[in-house]
């Protein structure tokens, strides 16, 4: 199993003037810490599960490229894009240029986008419920179009294009993560479309699962080809305290095919919290 940190929190101690060095210094101790991937949110408040709407929140792309230039190894995406947020043909354009510049470490993680908060307060797009799964579809065969030889025309129902052309292409087909649980449409779209999904560690994980194997017996597509990651908490404690509870619950995922843990770290500015799960976390996990 591969651990990936995702990078919800920029309030920092050191204030905004410090953010780009506490940021260099968490993702290169996260990259020689091992971590697979590192992603930030596609959020541009701060969202109340995390902290104050009021706190601290960068735009993701442009946190990934700065990211992408003070790394080498680590995998990188938003986690994930609110589809409505970017026209799907230059969201296509900005992870092509991430993967570019990164030399091929870019993945595409979407999902429907929920935060009406955010995208009332600042003037966004946020159609209802089908009409955002509709353009997630749709953005998703977009992007598939743009990472192919096919630069021919696009034809929806909510987007047209007249050309799909994509120079320089990626450097590689950027892997597609989708993200959330929803049994109905978002687990079709992932069965369909995507090479991850992205759900989170409760009770329902196992079920989701399953909805998600039937999903892929419908579409005709094999249900081992599709990454499973979960998302919850990376805490091993200030001194170590919790390493044993976070070991077991990394054990089940592995046990229901779970094949990464991607998520937050407390306080991910402290030095030793990146230290403690180099050292007793990520090797650990490297073997289940």
């Amino acid at each position: 199993m591969e651990i990936g940190l995702h990078v919800a929190d920029f309030t920092y101690p050191s204030g905004p003037a410090g953010l780009a060095d506490d940021l260099t210094r968490i993702v290169v101790a996260a990259e020689e810490a091992g971590f697979g991937r590192v992603s930030v949110m596609d959020h541009l408040w701060q969202i109340r599960p995390v902290g104050p709407i009021e706190n601290d929140m960068l735009e993701a792309y442009t946190t990934l490229g700065y990211l992408a230039a003070r790394t080498e190894r680590v995998q990188l995406l938003a986690w994930v894009t609110a589809v409505t947020y970017r026209e799907p043909g230059m969201l296509a354009k900005l992870v092509t240029t991430l993967d570019v510049l990164s030399k091929g470490r870019a993945w595409l993680g979407i999902g429907a986008a929920w935060n009406d908060e955010e995208a009332t307060g600042l003037g966004l797009p946020f159609p209802g419920t089908a009409e955002r799964f509709e353009r997630l579809e749709e953005t998703l065969q977009i992007c598939r179009q743009m990472w192919s030889d096919d630069d021919g025309p696009y034809e929806g129902t909510h987007y047209r294009l007249g050309a799909t052309m994509n120079v320089p292409q990626a450097l590689r087909r950027p892997p597609i993560l989708i993200g959330g649980g929803g049994e109905k449409k978002t687990l079709r779209l992932v069965a369909q479309y995507a090479d991850a999904c992205n759900l989170f560690a409760g009770p329902d994980l196992a079920h989701k699962l399953d909805v998600l194997r039937g999903h892929c017996a419908d579409v005709g597509r094999d249900y081992d080809e599709i990454e499973k990651t979960v998302m919850f908490p990376l805490d091993a404690g200030e001194k170590g305290e919790n390493v044993d509870a976070l070991l077991t619950q990394l054990r089940e995922l592995a046990a229901l095919g779970v094949t990464e843990a991607h998520g937050w770290v407390p306080e991910v500015w402290k030095p030793e919290r990146l230290e403690l799960l180099a050292k007793e976390i990520i090797p650990a996990a490297a073997e289940l």
